[in-house]
């Protein structure tokens, strides 16, 4: 497909490492009015944004949590507000994450199903939801949410995997995580996370289309961990303290019924995008 793809966000990203991907503009920089400016100057106006901005992760949103408001509230609502000025025709996919649902919740979690979040980042990721649907029923904006689950892929240079990679690279036999193991996640690998984000344009509107991005499979950490520290070799293992967080969520799986809707299934299997991860650490290293 033919698509002129720009962005904006923060981090130089040089010409000959952007190109493939098929970027032709970025701009280092916030999320603004003025630098969207300067894209709809370069670029004319978009016929769609896929708004990926804000925190990554829930940890860090503990020790900066102003940040990770400015970062995923604060510039959606810069960009909605551009949008309403500028371009009212262009549709809006925004991600979101499983981490509104928080603790509680048992078997597959519907759209529908009861917000607990206990970190700043799951509030700030349901406030820019509620955003979001403000700007589309008062404005009329055509907009898309896709709560993402766990997702993880070669690239990924933070959270579980890379944690666990970082501490065999130092040579520890045993490997040790806060939590029991026992902990179901449903673990998305990046590929399939893109593809639900681009079929997910199709159902933007008016109307705020909000739809869980998983596989609907409950993985536990421990088998995860198991699988990294196997495709390790040498004998490595993982053990757990048994120590888990206040409020972390003992289950996260999505329902993916309305996602099944739109013909969508998910195509890599986690065993071996573990095996790719692994394979990709060990050859940065």
């Amino acid at each position: 497909m033919n698509h002129d793809v720009a962005g904006i966000g923060h981090g130089l990203w040089l010409e000959n490492d952007r190109s493939l991907w098929n970027v032709s503009n970025w701009l280092n920089g916030d999320v603004s009015q003025s630098n969207l400016d300067v894209l709809l100057k370069t670029h004319g106006m978009p016929d769609a944004i896929f708004h990926l901005a804000g925190g990554s992760s829930v940890g860090p949103s503990f020790s900066m949590p102003l940040e990770d408001m400015h970062r995923s509230v604060n510039s959606l609502s810069e960009l909605l507000e551009w949008v309403r000025l500028r371009t009212p025709t262009t549709s809006i996919v925004m991600t979101s994450s499983a981490a509104i649902y928080g603790a509680g919740h048992d078997g597959l979690i519907k759209e529908s199903s009861n917000f607990t979040p206990y970190s700043p980042y799951g509030y700030h990721k349901r406030m820019s939801e509620l955003l979001l649907e403000s700007y589309a029923r008062n404005f009329k904006l055509k907009v898309a949410v896709v709560r993402l689950f766990s997702v993880y892929g070669v690239g990924l240079q933070k959270q579980l995997l890379w944690d666990a990679c970082s501490r065999l690279a130092d040579n520890a036999d045993t490997v040790e995580f806060g939590g029991t193991g026992n902990e179901l996640r449903d673990w998305l690998h990046v590929e399939d996370a893109a593809g639900i984000l681009w079929k997910s344009l199709e159902k933007t509107s008016e109307e705020y289309f909000v739809m869980n991005g998983g596989t609907g499979i409950a993985t536990s950490v421990s088998d995860i961990t198991n699988e990294i520290c196997k495709e390790w070799g040498r004998g490595k293992k993982s053990v757990f303290t048994g120590v888990t967080r206040v409020g972390d969520p003992a289950s996260l799986v999505a329902d993916t019924e309305k996602l099944n809707k739109l013909n969508f299934k998910a195509s890599h299997e986690w065993q071996k995008g573990i095996s790719e991860y692994v394979a990709w650490f060990k050859a940065q290293q």
